[in-house]
């Protein structure tokens, strides 16, 4: 046990939790970008109101998110651990420039990082928190025909507060009343300053990605030659690409959508 203990607590122990974490955290950006892509659904936010709602109350999917969190403030603090410690091992820079310098991505990890995780602060203080813990967000009532498919949508205000959700039947029709946090998406993406935040963080992401993904396989040992090629594609077209304009695509779509 000592032995493991002193294992976390060396660099490469501490590499090892940040290479851990990190591949964690891209598995999420998949996942988190297959969800928010209903935004594009057009069904007046049913899809993405439902399917927010279903985090939030599938137990499972609760246990999952928390692991979340953890790893998010796990991933930050080893970052910041390893950052100092590489300043206190090297206050002076090299005497000669080595023949393959380090990219741009890897020199500014934690200028990257920093700007991701003051951008995660406020994008769950604007969407998780209050979503979850006040009553800032509002209902909507979806009255959908089982039969025929029809929907209709209109505001919903509970009588209790402590109400959630509910589903229920009348005849033919499913009455669903959720939680409108596509609204507050709507709302929040239609303020340029938000727009600007979001692209500039997701530029962050791309780069921070471009580095971390392939750094996070050379620390776990995981290079193969016969691998490496694979892994340099994905870490570059899928997470320092696709995903990243994914997700900045979002709140520049809802912001030209508002000018109209």
């Amino acid at each position: 046990m000592s032995e493991l203990k002193q294992t976390f607590n060396s660099t490469l122990g501490k590499k090892l939790i940040m290479a851990l974490t990190g591949l964690f955290l891209s598995l999420f950006l998949i996942v988190h970008l297959g969800g928010n892509l209903l935004l594009f659904v057009n069904d007046n936010g049913y899809s993405f109101n439902m399917y927010a709602n279903f985090l939030t109350h599938f137990p499972p999917i609760e246990v999952i998110a928390w692991l979340l969190y953890i790893t998010i403030i796990v991933h930050a603090l080893y970052a910041l651990i390893l950052t100092i410690h590489n300043r206190r091992s090297r206050p002076v820079g090299y005497a000669v420039t080595p023949k393959a310098p380090a990219s741009w991505s890897s020199k500014n990890m934690g200028l990257l990082g920093s700007i991701l995780f003051l951008f995660i602060v406020i994008h769950m203080s604007d969407f998780w928190y209050k979503y979850k813990y006040t009553h800032s967000v509002g209902f909507k009532e979806y009255r959908t025909n089982v039969l025929t498919g029809e929907r209709t949508e209109s505001d919903f205000v509970p009588e209790n507060e402590d109400f959630e959700h509910a589903q229920t039947f009348d005849g033919d029709v499913e009455i669903i009343k959720v939680k409108d946090i596509h609204t507050k998406v709507a709302q929040s993406f239609a303020m340029p300053v938000y727009v600007i935040l979001y692209v500039i963080a997701m530029g962050a992401l791309s780069f921070h990605l471009l580095h971390g993904f392939q750094s996070a396989f050379r620390t776990l040992g995981w290079v193969h030659r016969k691998y490496l090629p694979i892994i340099q594609f994905v870490g570059t077209w899928l997470f320092a690409v696709i995903i990243p304009l994914g997700f900045a695509a979002m709140p520049i779509v809802y912001y030209l959508q508002s000018l109209k």
